[in-house]
């Protein structure tokens, strides 16, 4: 059985291959490796789904996508009958939520200001002090999955109250469902999005979600550019109402001429929360756990379906 990986670093990352197996690495989508006649599991690059149709159609053997990307958004209904579609659902907690953390923190004690300052060269105290803080705010994480835990464990030392939002609610677990957002955002001084882009999370941050958000609330998308309408975006924000941090944008990249860029409240990042140094290594600690349960048989663990 051959399986094909997109770094050569991952053929060690990997651990002990079983026995029959040959890890190739296909880092040139011009060139494969060899004959891709007997490839069963394959793990994509991370921004291989702009021709996720032409990729599969040249891999007649596949059963096993791995996905390096805890989104599964562009390939859903895209995978063939009998192929398992996996995410890396677990590989990008501690990064993003990382990033949740200094994009919050950063915005509320006024860091971009200050840098820009800074490049200005002007101590810039009656400009920038006193700044807003963390201690003691109001977050809504709406996405309650692994992500959305790491965030909320980062948050527990800063005093803050946290509400966990998810697809349903579960009462047990403290987490209430997207139905309860209306009530819910007009409490939220910090609203955090961590939800994966399906046709029910497309558009979800739109005029309304927006306004119900109170004066001086900050908005984190970690999520999907898509997830919030940029149109709704641009007019809530371009009012200074609202300050928001974006790691994701629709389009993305962000064109040079877009408003966004602009906007002295807005903290944009080019898609960076996950990338991080220790990504490699415990993706690719995933990839071979899920090559040796394949191997022997097992259910495979983080499968999407189409529901998402």
């Amino acid at each position: 059985m051959k399986v094909w990986i997109p770094h050569e670093a991952g053929v060690g990352l990997l651990g002990e291959a079983p026995a029959g197996v040959t890890v190739q690495a296909w880092t040139d989508p011009g060139r494969p490796p060899s004959d891709p006649a007997g490839v069963r599991f394959w793990v994509p690059p991370f921004l291989a789904a702009g021709d996720t149709a032409g990729m599969l159609a040249r891999l007649p053997d596949l059963a096993v996508i791995q996905l390096l990307s805890a989104g599964a958004d562009a390939w859903v209904g895209q995978v063939p009958d009998g192929v398992t579609l996996c995410d890396a659902r677990g590989v990008h907690d501690a990064g993003t939520a990382e990033w949740v953390l200094t994009a919050i923190l950063a915005q509320l004690r006024g860091f971009p200001a200050m840098a820009r300052a800074q490049a200005r060269r002007e101590w810039a105290y009656d400009e920038v002090a006193p700044t807003d803080e963390l201690t003691g705010k109001r977050v809504l994480i709406v996405g309650a999955g692994s992500i959305g835990a790491a965030v909320h464990a980062r948050l527990a030392p800063f005093d803050v109250t946290v509400t966990l939002v998810a697809r349903t609610a579960r009462p047990a677990d403290g987490v209430h469902g997207v139905d309860e957002l209306p009530r819910l955002l007009p409490k939220a001084e910090v609203v955090v999005l961590l939800v994966p882009l399906t046709e029910q999370t497309r558009g979800m941050v739109d005029a309304a979600f927006l306004a119900a958000m109170p004066d001086g609330a900050l908005l984190v998308n970690a999520a999907r550019g898509p997830v919030a309408r940029t149109e709704a975006l641009v007019a809530e924000l371009s009012s200074g109402r609202l300050r928001a941090a974006l790691d994701v944008t629709d389009p993305e990249p962000l064109p040079a001429d877009h408003p966004l860029w602009e906007l002295p409240n807005v903290l944009l990042t080019p898609h960076v929360a996950g990338s991080v140094r220790g990504l490699l290594p415990r993706a690719y600690r995933l990839v071979g756990a899920q090559l040796r349960r394949f191997a022997a048989g097992e259910p495979l663990v983080n499968t999407v379906t189409d529901g998402y």
